[in-house]
């Protein structure tokens, strides 16, 4: 039988207001967490000049960045709704722990080509090299930068093979245009912020841009999920 104090207890934490509630606490507490764990490469980045000759540096600096966001995309996709039942630090560390490995297995390539990249295109002027070569390297970037976001979205929410995810995030890439540009949106808006202002700032908007992440790539998680595991 259901009494009044059983019904206030059921519907207690599933409101709109403690749903919001619910979501920003989880943002919070998974920006602390990327912040804590991307502390190290954070601070080097702070103190390194903003020089081609940089770029492998950064790139080893950026190395910790790559668990702390996949842990915090684990986190968010698996938040809770209800007020009475939120445990972020718990998933996140969860999150952490299954996915730092597999992670730096794709995140630590990726740096090396782009930093080969970025170098390539600090030095093009000396290079001699026809104009339409360097655009033709900033694309391959931006496709290789989508290509890496994509990757960080499927190791961090399932179980492949480094290959398969690797597979697996070029065959989507090019499935799912609409979900592509709107990725390429928000690098493009963390870029700005990164250009415009500091490197601190898309890091202390990390878990908001993580959780548009995950809504912008959600037919991919989707068709992952349903075609592609058991």
């Amino acid at each position: 039988m259901n009494t009044p104090e059983a019904a206030r207890r059921h519907t207690f934490g599933t409101g709109t207001l403690s749903r919001a509630a619910a979501l920003v606490h989880t943002l919070l507490i998974t920006q602390l967490m990327v912040l804590v764990a991307a502390s190290p490469c954070l601070v080097a980045l702070l103190f390194l000049a903003r020089s081609a000759s940089n770029l492998p540096l950064a790139a080893v600096c950026l190395l910790p960045l790559g668990p702390a966001l996949s842990a915090a995309l684990y986190a968010l996709h698996r938040r809770g709704r209800d007020l009475t039942e939120l445990r972020p630090a718990r998933a996140y560390t969860r999150g952490w722990r299954l996915n730092a490995v597999p992670v730096l297995k794709l995140w630590a390539p990726l740096l090396g080509w782009l930093s080969v990249i970025g170098f390539s295109l600090a030095r093009f002027p000396a290079a001699g090299l026809p104009r339409w070569w360097a655009w033709l390297l900033a694309l391959t970037g931006l496709v290789s930068v989508l290509w890496g976001t994509y990757a960080l979205v499927l190791v961090s929410l399932f179980a492949f093979r480094t290959a398969d995810t690797a597979r697996l995030a070029a065959y989507l890439l090019l499935r799912h245009g609409g979900a592509t540009l709107g990725t390429a949106s928000l690098l493009v808006l963390a870029a700005g912020l990164t250009v415009l202002f500091t490197e601190a700032l898309p890091a202390l908007l990390a878990a908001p841009l993580l959780l548009c992440l995950l809504n912008t790539t959600r037919p991919v998680i989707t068709e992952a999920q349903e075609d592609f595991t058991v």
